[in-house]
């Protein structure tokens, strides 16, 4: 079993498929670190030699942000963005949508379930 960057990678799946599996690891990343490692992205995870494991857990480690870090990182953006009270940190404090979608109809994942107004009756 594949393990890089504290991630189990699924063992059927294609190299390139897997290691999406890693946060901050997307489709181009993951094609662009296999061209480099020369590891080929048609192998299935299971078939990976050790030598391989280590050049894609080094090649990962050392050039890219991923999973604990990158997540801290973007909490810190958040955290710093709300501190300097600009428009996104707003936003983002009181939970609404940050990149200019509309409020009045939508939005309700970030607003979260419909209030009722009235309560809810029981009918007899």
């Amino acid at each position: 079993m594949a393990r890089i960057a504290g991630v189990d990678l699924p063992r059927d799946k294609r190299v390139e498929i897997g290691i999406t599996y890693i946060f901050g690891i997307g489709l181009t990343t993951a094609k662009k670190v296999l061209e480099t490692t020369g590891i080929s992205p048609d192998t299935r995870v299971k078939d990976l030699t050790d030598a391989e494991i280590t050049k894609l857990r080094q090649m990962l480690e050392n050039d890219y942000r991923t999973e604990g870090s990158l997540r801290s990182e973007i909490t810190f953006n958040i955290r710093r963005l709300m501190d300097i009270g600009c428009y996104r940190g707003l936003r983002h404090r009181r939970g609404l949508p940050v990149r200019g979608q509309r409020t009045r109809t939508n939005a309700r994942m970030r607003k979260g379930p419909r209030r009722a107004i009235g309560g809810k009756r029981k009918r007899v």
